[in-house]
């Protein structure tokens, strides 16, 4: 695996490049434990979650959690996989 520092934009002015660390953004139900599946997920794709990496904010009143994660992703195809792995999940509202 390369160094992350080593890695270099192909294109600058361009989206997303890969391979890179990117984030994901899962919000559903405060008590579906998010914070522990939305890694799980992710990792079962084969991409690998940052250590520590893992932010969980409630939503004002408590009933909703938004976990954001960072992790490695090597193409945009495995990017775009692992939004759709996270929206299948029946406790998984919305990604970003």
């Amino acid at each position: 695996m390369k160094d992350l520092d080593a890695i270099q934009a192909q294109n600058p002015e361009q989206g997303f490049q890969f391979p890179g660390v990117f984030e994901i953004t899962a919000m559903g139900a405060a008590a579906a434990a998010l914070e522990s599946r939305v890694p799980q997920i992710l990792e079962q794709l084969g991409l690998s979650v940052l250590a520590g990496s893992v932010r969980v904010r409630p939503s004002r009143e408590g009933n909703y959690v938004s976990v954001t994660v960072s992790f490695t992703c090597p193409a945009r195809s495995k990017y775009d996989e692992a939004h759709a792995a996270l929206r299948a999940d029946p406790d998984i509202r919305w990604t970003l």
